[in-house]
């Protein structure tokens, strides 16, 4: 069975990556020119997805919110430092999870030797339930994929290597990788589509 927490990620990114809705390279082209409506429009494509991410983790709603911020503010005031042939997105995750972090050492809310807190919830049954159609679910989506698809998958999201790492390992180009990735995720997203 796979973790909860596995489960959660691939949930939010399959609620957080719009492929084929955004020209996420286009972008962040744009924002890192200047362009105000990127920059708006790509605050409103991951805003509520970030809010709902780190809300997860057990922050307060007001702190994420500032979080959030913080996040889109840094990723303005460095706007030139953008690459647009990396993921905007994942970079904002990233900043956002790494000032959660911050927060949580700066106010001693946990042992550092603990992991992160998640959101304590009174599981029924019928939640039980969910969670594991939802896992059979996410099994038979990748069993149902190709297999150079599926490994590509397994490797970039669930090991969470780097694009350039899986490319580097299978011997394939980073953009094939990228075409793999972008695949499998449509793939969930239909298989998931109930759940999401």
């Amino acid at each position: 069975m796979a973790d909860p927490a596995l489960i959660q990620l691939i949930l939010v990114a399959l609620a957080t990556s719009p492929v084929e809705e955004l020209d996420q390279a286009g972008l962040a082209a744009r924002i890192r020119q200047g362009d105000h409506d990127a920059f708006r429009s790509f605050y409103e494509a991951h805003h509520q997805s970030l809010f709902r991410f780190l809300r997860s983790k057990n922050i307060d709603s007001a702190t994420t919110k500032d979080l959030i911020q913080q996040a889109f503010v840094y990723i303005w005031e460095h706007r030139d430092t953008i690459d647009p042939a990396k993921s905007l997105r994942a970079y904002l995750f990233k900043i956002s999870y790494t000032r959660m972090l911050n927060h949580v050492r700066d106010h001693k809310k946990f042992d550092g030797s603990q992991p992160i807190p998640t959101k304590q919830t009174n599981h029924t049954p019928e939640d039980e339930a969910r969670a594991k159609e939802l896992n059979v679910a996410i099994s038979a989506a990748i069993a149902a994929m190709p297999e150079r698809r599926s490994q590509v998958f397994e490797l970039c999201f669930m090991q969470q290597l780097t694009y350039k790492e899986v490319a580097d390992a299978l011997d394939l180009s980073v953009k094939t990788i990228e075409n793999h990735m972008g695949l499998a995720l449509k793939d969930m997203r239909k298989a998931l589509q109930q759940y999401i």
